[in-house]
């Protein structure tokens, strides 16, 4: 280990990244090589089994690939299996990404598990641990390094896990923190679906039916850029059309032109009753302004 692959910070609980700073499960301290991430940034954590099915490196590409163009940040344990594949998938798609690992910060890494730390911090990401220097990485380690991946994140995708496992006690701190708990569904009868299937089936968390939708399901909007200007909707464009919205609708779609809301987030983001939401809504939906394909997440125009 070269004098540079040796250099760390030592974070103090004020000086935390993402939303750890606020977690209850936050450690004393964190060591850190590499880069954080902006202050803006969201941190989704992915994790899963060491010993995957055969089709779980093309799952973790789907499912990281949907977050790009947004300001997530994939967090994982940098574990064999489904961590692995995921900080993988986000060093290709170029998203931002945090291992956490459970040994010190000068303890080497051994095999292919060290070459990805060095992509990871290479692409502007970086390794963590509340280790210091060289301390083991003992068993009793990995539990306790769990509830940092999750305390950094605003979610937690449980991707895949046999009934018993490190990245159910990750699932559960995210429950316990009252965070959004994600899981994707698989065979009754896969070994290594019997985790996510389990959560679901108890109804502690949410289904990522489709790898593609994790993005919509989690609630991460797009980052806006100068591409994406055009889909900006103004006043005297909407009149042109020759649509003639209701002072309602045309506040509400003003209000989230370019974004997609559930019925939910309506409600808690405007100040219109229910019952006033569904019909500005039809209004907007028959104007071509707002669709639905799904029924449930409601896409104002722009939105993607």
């Amino acid at each position: 280990m070269t004098d540079k692959d040796r250099k760390y910070e030592t974070l103090e609980p004020n000086q935390f990244p993402l939303s750890l700073k606020e977690s209850p499960l936050a450690p004393p301290l964190l060591y850190v090589r590499g880069k954080l991430p902006a202050s803006d940034c969201i941190g989704i954590a992915m994790v899963g089994t060491r010993r995957p099915s055969s089709s779980a490196r093309e799952l973790c590409r789907r499912l990281v690939k949907s977050l790009k163009g947004t300001r997530a940040v994939v967090v994982s344990g940098l574990a064999q299996g489904i961590d692995y594949y995921c900080h993988e998938a986000a060093l290709d798609f170029g998203i931002p990404t945090i291992a956490v690992i459970a040994q010190g910060i000068n303890v080497p890494i051994p095999g292919d598990r060290a070459t990805l730390a060095r992509r990871i911090i290479d692409a502007g990401g970086c390794i963590m641990t509340e280790y210091e220097e060289d301390f083991p990485s003992f068993k009793g380690n990995f539990p306790a390094r769990n509830r940092i991946i999750s305390g950094l994140s605003r979610a937690t995708v449980l991707v895949q896990s046999k009934a018993k496992g490190g990245a159910l006690i990750t699932a559960d701190y995210c429950l316990q923190e009252n965070k959004l708990l994600l899981a994707v569904p698989g065979d009754f009868d896969s070994e290594t679906s019997a985790g996510p299937n389990q959560y679901l089936d108890q109804g502690k968390a949410m289904p990522v039916f489709m790898p593609e939708s994790l993005r919509t399901v989690a609630g991460l909007p797009k980052i806006k850029t100068d591409s994406d200007a055009p889909a900006a909707v103004s006043l005297s464009q909407i009149e042109a059309t020759g649509c003639n919205l209701s002072h309602e609708a045309l506040a509400l779609f003003m209000q989230f032109n370019g974004f997609k809301k559930t019925f939910q987030e309506l409600q808690n983001e405007c100040n219109f009753k229910p019952n006033n939401i569904l019909a500005i809504l039809t209004e907007l939906e028959l104007s071509g302004l707002v669709h639905s394909p799904d029924n449930f997440q409601f896409y104002f125009n722009g939105a993607t």
